[in-house]
């Protein structure tokens, strides 16, 4: 399926905003400081006829007018030096492109199936020209049969997950003709830290500054980040879903008071299944990465709609053995464990861990995965992986004046154990789980994930 790109423009915010130098916090400048895509496939109806020309003209304008509320997203960023960056507010926009396929969405089957397709369907991010990125790339593609597939890519610099899809959703208002229903709370103060006393012993109580676990017997992950990695989406219906449950809550546990829930209990069925797929020793020591966000964790809780990062990478360590030896449960436990100890506290002792560093560079991805070959920076791939939630994030229902979307999905990804956890289209208690994982293992890993269901 060939894309032919057809115009590029800037689009500025329609009227006059807040300018100047904001800084980021510490938090805006750690873990995942590139670009998030996602893909959104729309199949309009019969008698809705529009000219690729006026949709275009409905996105240019109405993302015109949402830019005015969501100004940060129209500056760039720059280094300031020790791996540390500041937001210019100058509205110099963000990029729209415009694209058409020779193919038709049929092309692309469940969708679910055919993620290598999407890499032509989402815009190219050029890291090389870091400081002059917009920091929002769209991509509109026109299909032969009137399908439309619209990729974005947000900086996740400016952006959580939860700000990302308030800005598209109220994208989405203003190009059918509504107003804006809530704006964004924009203080990138409030979550910057104090200058408080220096953290106490911090690897000891943050597992999450720590390296990753290494395979044993190795010095470094160098081996393991080169290895060809392919991408699946499993599903599991709602079923599938209270089986698991089930099995964890009916398993002796600590936490009969408050049951294992969805995400528990599906992480750790991943976990337990990647332990398996890549056969590790009893003794491997192997950790899941996933991420929190804070927003009602702090105290007072973040005002309503905060726009920025308010999202905590959490760890749960352990061994192998312990994952694929002992019931579901217990590995729930370890995950309801790391996931507890996220309170106030907690929140602002990472927070003034960041803000002491002389230097972020080694505590950020781009680093390692864009300017270093791969080859430091952190790493969640083999021993561990990293199972990220998207089952509380509002990502369906997104539609733009031609109805909602026949499909939404995470953009392309090739960094082994990469992996998402998604509600169901319908919202019916299913999941879909997005999965990266080196290719000796995805075979191995399938047959694991469905037939340790029915255990």
């Amino acid at each position: 399926m060939a894309v032919e790109i057809k115009n590029s423009c800037i689009i500025k915010p329609a009227k006059p905003t807040c300018e100047g130098v904001f800084p980021f916090t510490d938090w805006d400048q750690t873990g995942m400081i590139t670009h998030i895509p996602t893909v959104y496939f729309y199949k309009p109806s019969e008698d809705w006829i529009a000219s690729s020309k006026s949709i275009m003209n409905t996105l240019k304008e109405s993302l015109s007018h949402v830019l005015v509320h969501f100004y940060p997203l129209a500056g760039r960023v720059k280094w300031i030096g020790k791996g540390r960056l500041e937001l210019v507010c100058n509205s110099m926009g963000v990029e729209l492109i415009e694209a058409e396929s020779n193919g038709k969405l049929s092309d692309l089957g469940d969708f679910a199936s055919q993620t290598h397709q999407f890499h032509d369907l989402l815009p190219f991010v050029n890291y090389d020209k870091f400081e002059e990125l917009p920091l929002i790339i769209g991509q509109v593609t026109f299909f032969q049969c009137g399908g439309i597939c619209l990729g974005v890519t947000i900086s996740h610099l400016v952006a959580d997950g939860q700000s990302a899809l308030h800005f598209m959703r109220e994208w989405a208002r203003l190009a059918r003709g509504e107003t804006l229903q809530e704006a964004p709370y924009i203080n990138h103060n409030i979550l910057r830290a104090q200058g408080m006393k220096k953290v106490q012993n911090p690897y000891d109580r943050h597992s999450e500054l720590r390296s990753p676990p290494l395979i044993i017997g190795k010095e470094n992950n160098r081996e393991e980040r080169l290895k060809p990695t392919g991408v699946k989406i499993l599903p599991l219906d709602k079923d599938q879903v209270k089986t698991l449950k089930s099995q964890a809550n009916r398993e002796p546990n600590n936490h009969k008071d408050r049951p294992y829930s969805r995400y528990e209990v599906v992480a750790a069925h991943v976990w337990r299944t990647s332990c398996k797929a890549r056969k590790h020793l009893d003794n491997q020591p192997t950790c899941l990465g996933f991420s929190i966000d804070v927003r009602s964790r702090l105290h007072p809780p973040l005002p309503p709609k905060f726009f920025g990062n308010a999202i905590l990478d959490v760890v749960a360590p352990t061994n192998a053995g312990d994952v694929t030896g002992q019931p579901l449960s217990d590995t729930c436990a370890k995950i309801r464990e790391a996931l507890d100890k996220v309170d106030d506290d907690y929140v602002w002792s990472n927070i003034e861990f960041f803000y002491n560093q002389p230097d972020l560079t080694p505590f950020q991805d781009l680093h390692g995965r864009m300017l270093n070959n791969g080859v430091d920076g952190p790493y969640y791939g083999n021993p561990n992986i990293g199972v990220i939630s998207w089952l509380t994030l509002p990502i369906y229902g997104l539609d733009f004046g031609w109805g909602k979307e026949v499909y939404m999905g995470p953009g392309t990804h090739d960094y082994d154990g990469d992996c998402l956890i998604l509600p169901g289209s319908t919202n019916d208690g299913s999941v879909k789980v997005a999965l990266c994982l080196q290719l000796a293992h995805m075979d191995a890993f399938k047959k694991h994930f469905y037939e340790d269901v029915c255990l």
